[in-house]
């Protein structure tokens, strides 16, 4: 009885243990390093590791065993024994063995040459790729790997870089999904708002979330005034030649005669499977949220689990996928059950990245990335407040960046901009919610390590580091468009006209960049 007080003594020193550098700017250290390595070695399992083993250093002190426990149990075992984490790998399997039976039944093959024949240029190809992203609003994740998976056949025919339209495919999720009302964003968002209407506040903050409109209608000016520039010129130029991928790993012939898939396959063969999915992943989310046991629509969304949600529709999904394959007798139930497999190789890239992304977030919240950011927010609230909003939107690029998470990022921050301005400033804290979320949504958009980006590569089939640098000089511009909206929106004080104003920006410098490429080729040619 004596030695259980000295055991309980122990047992709670060890879980209390903070390392010495907690809470301070070295917390951003390892994935800055992450981050860092992959744009220069262009090689993205390896940073991601060493950027992990950084962040074990740090809480450990330099131990050698205690930065092995660390790496191991309080990381990579830790993200992978989360529930929330399981599910999405499970929905990331799931439909990975769906897009394997319908390139195999040649569902995808028949989608492409009927699309071939409706869609007749590589800017109708765009257009239909943007308008799909726009409409499956519900969810980031189930986004990305939907619009891949119906428009890579598409793009490929009108030689759309593998580049272009994971970019296509990014900038149609997170920014989509943050202005939806709808969507499992929207109820992260309401979460995180303590006594105040969350989703009242979040259809406030709509139209001052001017990156995701931005980047909307950056990304349609693109497309109509054929524009590219940076590394993604240069891709497309690639693609135009005949090599869709880009990325200096040889050609890809296989690859893309894989996904021809069988020759009987007809259209319905993936049109089916894929409005069958997305019944099924909305019923699956509803039914998370306690739709079927009275809950309202609105309600249902927000309490939803996406995760379990994802993972039951999926599931429904892809059986329902194998019965209509083999009724149809367009596949074999043998030659069903060989896809699946099939389908869990090939998303066996993302599934590695994406542990090691939430294991390098572990190290940072181990070394209290977040209560650093936050202490630093809030020693500026108060001193700044006309530009509390376009710094508290860089603050969150760069902690989404950083971390690679976006609602991670409006978790910090949301509660910390209601506590500063709820009593002080109404409008004004409106705005910050705002531009919160924006700025999460930009740093989560360009970052290597961020589970949506991570998703818009898997979704292309395109080379990651290629999707990362190809898509950055895209949302800097965007960005950068966006702070001067956030410098002005408090001056203003109309956020229609504000948000009018950025928009007539944004298509101005568009086409300016249009203007400038065309001078400069007529100048080349004479």
């Amino acid at each position: 009885m004596w030695c259980l007080p000295a055991f309980a003594e122990e047992a709670e020193e060890a879980a209390e243990y903070t390392p010495a550098l907690f809470a301070t700017a070295w917390a951003l250290l390892p994935p800055l390093v992450a981050i860092s390595l992959a744009l220069i070695t262009k090689e993205v399992y390896s940073s991601l590791f060493i950027g992990i083993v950084v962040g074990g250093i740090l809480y450990s002190g330099g131990k050698f065993e205690g930065t092995v426990i660390h790496v191991f149990s309080g990381g990579i075992v830790s993200v992978l024994s989360d529930s929330y984490n399981v599910g999405i790998l499970v929905f990331l399997v799931l439909l990975g063995g769906m897009v394997a039976l319908m390139n195999k039944a040649g569902g995808s093959s028949a989608f492409g040459k009927w699309a071939s024949s409706h869609i007749k240029t590589r800017v109708g190809a765009q257009l239909v790729t943007i308008l799909l992203g726009v409409l499956i609003f519900i969810d980031d994740y189930f986004n990305c790997l939907t619009v891949g998976s119906v428009m890579r056949p598409v793009t490929d025919k009108h030689k759309i870089s593998r580049a272009k339209l994971a970019y296509l495919i990014d900038a149609t999720a997170a920014p989509v999904c943050i202005i939806a009302p709808i969507s499992s964003w929207a109820a992260a968002v309401s979460g995180f708002v303590e006594g105040e209407d969350g989703f009242g506040l979040f259809l406030k903050a709509i139209p001052y979330n001017y990156y995701a409109i931005l980047t909307i209608v950056m990304m349609v000016s693109m497309v109509l005034f054929k524009v590219e520039f940076g590394s993604m010129k240069t891709s497309e130029a690639n693609a135009l030649a005949g090599d869709l991928f880009s990325d200096g790993q040889g050609d890809h012939k296989q690859e893309l005669e894989a996904e021809e898939g069988m020759k009987k396959g007809r259209v319905i063969d993936l049109m089916i499977p894929i409005i069958c999915l997305i019944i099924c992943c909305v019923i699956g989310m509803l039914y998370t949220g306690g739709f079927f046991s009275g809950t309202d629509l609105v309600t249902a969304f927000s309490n939803s689990d996406a995760s379990v949600g994802l993972a039951l529709g999926s599931m429904f999904g892809i059986i329902f996928t194998i019965l209509l394959y083999v009724v149809r007798k367009v596949l074999s139930f043998s030659d069903c059950m060989a896809c699946i497999p099939e389908g869990f190789k090939a998303m066996v890239p993302a599934i590695m990245i994406l542990t090691f992304a939430w294991t390098l977030k572990a190290m940072t919240d181990s070394l209290g990335a977040k209560e650093f950011v936050a202490a630093a927010m809030k020693s500026v609230a108060g001193r700044f407040d006309m530009f509390l909003p376009v710094i508290i939107f860089l603050v969150a690029c760069f902690l989404a960046f950083a971390t690679g998470t976006s609602w991670g990022t409006f978790g910090i921050l949301i509660p910390i901009v209601v506590n500063v301005l709820q009593t002080r400033n109404y409008s004004l804290m409106i705005i910050a919610i705002s531009a919160c979320m924006a700025g999460a949504v930009c740093g989560d958009h360009c970052s290597p390590i961020s589970d949506t980006t991570i998703m818009a590569s898997a979704g292309a089939q395109c080379n990651h580091v290629k999707h990362v640098s190809t898509q950055l000089p895209y949302v800097v511009l965007c960005a950068g468009v966006s702070c001067l909206a956030y410098l002005a929106a408090p001056l203003i004080g109309n956020k229609w006209l504000t948000l009018l104003i950025a928009i007539v920006v944004m298509i101005g410098i568009v086409a300016g960049i249009k203007f400038t490429q065309t001078r400069n080729a007529e100048a080349e040619n004479v």
